[in-house]
């Protein structure tokens, strides 16, 4: 018996990192999983590696593309009783000071879209389905979204944003469907790349040199996490087991806050 038995799941932003780690975990867990992916490349290995796996290729932050992944899920499966949004970039620390004039407009929109609109659009599109099932969603906030330092401004601020939605939709949502967020720490193995508006598109963030050690030092447990470490998080706020839980974000994230 699986935590997640009979459950039908879309997460989005599957193809790599902490979104693939889920998508990995919810179907060993015995969930249905379907995927909504930007990168061809990355739809197209998980279709292949991920059994019964559905995946959509299209951008979380458009409205018929959020629709139409909803669509493909409850055609094939017969209804949605999970949302996970695993979405993101980074803005490698960018300051305000380290800003342009001419480059905040074009940051500030394409950060906060992906960041955040994305995880709204995808509640949009999915919210018919999900009061239907009475089911749930679980967006991906972050230890930025608690503390300065782990990002740049923009970085940082729309993390803060996401708590907003989490415990917005919580509050509008209920009684019908759950919202939680899972906040992970710096991770592992993650492919997070850069705005292109600050010409940080081709800048990975796990390529960062002695990433895994400093990760080990900026964290009370002296752990380096992977998507895997953050998986449960993401399966516990899905499962029936949580079902008396709307509004919590999990923190998997070493024990930052302690320190």
């Amino acid at each position: 018996m699986g935590w997640l038995d009979g459950k039908r799941a879309l997460i989005v932003g599957a193809g790599s990192g902490i979104g693939r780690a889920v998508a990995d975990a919810f179907h060993q867990e015995g969930a249905r999983v379907a995927a909504l992916e930007l990168d061809a490349g990355k739809a197209a290995r998980l279709a292949a590696e991920l059994p019964g796996g559905l995946v959509s290729h299209g951008d979380a932050t458009r409205m018929a593309d959020a629709r139409e992944a909803v669509a493909a899920v409850t055609g094939a499966f017969g209804g949605l009783d999970v949302l996970v949004n695993c979405v993101g970039i980074f803005d490698f620390y960018r300051g305000i000071a380290d800003i342009g004039d001419d480059e905040l407009d074009g940051a500030f929109e394409e950060i906060f879209a992906v960041n955040v609109k994305s995880q709204l659009a995808c509640v949009r599109a999915a919210l018919p389905q999900l009061r239907r099932s009475g089911g749930s969603v679980v967006l991906t906030v972050s230890t930025s979204g608690f503390y300065p330092g782990r990002g740049g401004v923009l970085y940082v601020a729309s993390k803060f944003a996401v708590r907003g939605c989490v415990i917005a939709l919580a509050h509008e949502l209920a009684p019908r469907v759950r919202v939680n967020g899972v906040a992970p720490g710096g991770t592992l193995g993650t492919e997070l790349t850069g705005p292109a508006s600050l010409g940080l598109a081709g800048r990975v963030l796990a390529a960062a040199p002695g990433r895994e050690q400093d990760l080990r030092d900026r964290t009370p447990l002296g752990v380096a996490l992977t998507g895997a470490d953050h998986a449960g998080g993401y399966v516990f706020l899905a499962s029936d087991r949580a079902r008396g839980i709307t509004g919590t974000i999990v923190h998997s994230d070493g024990g930052i806050a302690i320190r």
